[in-house]
C-alpha cells in the first residue's frame, strides 16, 4: 500500500491509496487503518485496486468500513478495480462505493453533488 498524494496538485485534496496484490484477513485491519488515515481531511479518497488480484470478504469488509467512516467525515470514496470488481458486485459493495475502470476516470469525476450545492453564505 502506498499513498500517492504527491502526484496530485495540493488544491485537489484527493488521497490516492494503492492497494496490495492480495487483501485478506492477514492485512485487512492494516488496510482499513491506512485508508482511514489517508481520508482524514481529504475531499475524496480513491482506493486504487488495479494491481489487486485477490480480495476476500475480510478485505471487502475493511474497505466498506473505511468507506462508511470516511463518508461520515465528509470524504467521498471512489474505487478503482478491474480484477476484483466482481467480489464488490456480488456483495453489493459496488452500490455503496462507486467503482471506476481506471485511476484517470476516478480522478476526473466531478466533486460530489453535495459540495456543489452548499450554501455560499
Amino acid at each position: 500500500m502506498r499513498g500517492e498524494n504527491s502526484k496530485l496538485p495540493r488544491a485537489s485534496r484527493h488521497a490516492v491509496i494503492t492497494m496490495p496484490a492480495e487483501i485478506d484477513m492477514t492485512n485487512a485491519g492494516q488496510i482499513r487503518e491506512a485508508l482511514l488515515a489517508a481520508a482524514s481531511g481529504q475531499t475524496s479518497l480513491i482506493i486504487d485496486m488495479n494491481a489487486t488480484t485477490f480480495c476476500d470478504s475480510a478485505g471487502v469488509r475493511a474497505i466498506i468500513t473505511a468507506s462508511q467512516q470516511a463518508a461520515i467525515a465528509g470524504t467521498q470514496v471512489r474505487l478503482v478495480a478491474t480484477a476484483v470488481l466482481r467480489i464488490f458486485t456480488i456483495t453489493g459493495a459496488d452500490q455503496l462505493i462507486p467503482a471506476y475502470p481506471s485511476l484517470e476516470a476516478a480522478l476526473a469525476e466531478a466533486p460530489a453533488a453535495q459540495d456543489s450545492m452548499r450554501d455560499p453564505r
